[in-house]
């Protein structure tokens, strides 16, 4: 069976163009659906912190707001654009609010949970912030906890190891 990776998507980002992520061939890339209203919307700090770090080596994240979970995503693309800038200094890429459970879940993140599409493993998201780490390849490698700190050494020694 043909696994697939990530670089066959193109999704709109927040600011309404199209995001395509065939422009990330050879970057590592750290995947996380956000929220602005969960207790862990505080992570938002340190996915930044480490974007600034390694963004010139071969590093990006990836935001994907999304309402899935106890409704902690209720904003309009540009409420969310506002709140993360004004809030958190955010420059990383984010996309357009999705879903990512459920039926109307984004082809995204079929492709992220889904071991028949991307080789490694079935998941299941279960709360905002969870983690996707996608290789040089566009290949999923690891899949962490929402509650996996951004700067945790796990996430670090990944995006430095060659």
């Amino acid at each position: 069976m043909q696994t697939e990776n990530i670089y066959q998507f193109k999704i709109k980002a927040l600011n309404g163009k199209d995001f395509n992520f065939s422009t990330l061939r050879n970057k590592k890339i750290l995947i996380v659906n956000t929220a602005s209203k969960c207790g862990l919307t505080i992570q938002y700090k340190e996915l930044q912190k480490i974007y600034d770090a390694y963004k010139n080596i071969g590093f990006t994240v990836i935001g994907f707001p999304a309402n899935n979970f106890g409704q902690q995503e209720p904003g309009s693309d540009k409420e969310i654009t506002s709140f993360c800038e004004l809030n958190y200094g955010i420059t990383f890429p984010m996309m357009h609010k999705i879903s990512v459970k459920g039926d109307d879940m984004h082809p995204i993140y079929q492709f992220l949970t889904q071991k028949s599409k991307n080789g490694l493993q079935d998941s299941e998201v279960v709360w905002n912030f969870q983690k996707y780490l996608i290789n040089e390849k566009g290949m999923l490698e690891k899949i962490l906890s929402p509650k996996t700190l951004p700067t945790d050494p796990e996430i670090i020694n990944w995006i430095k190891k060659k």
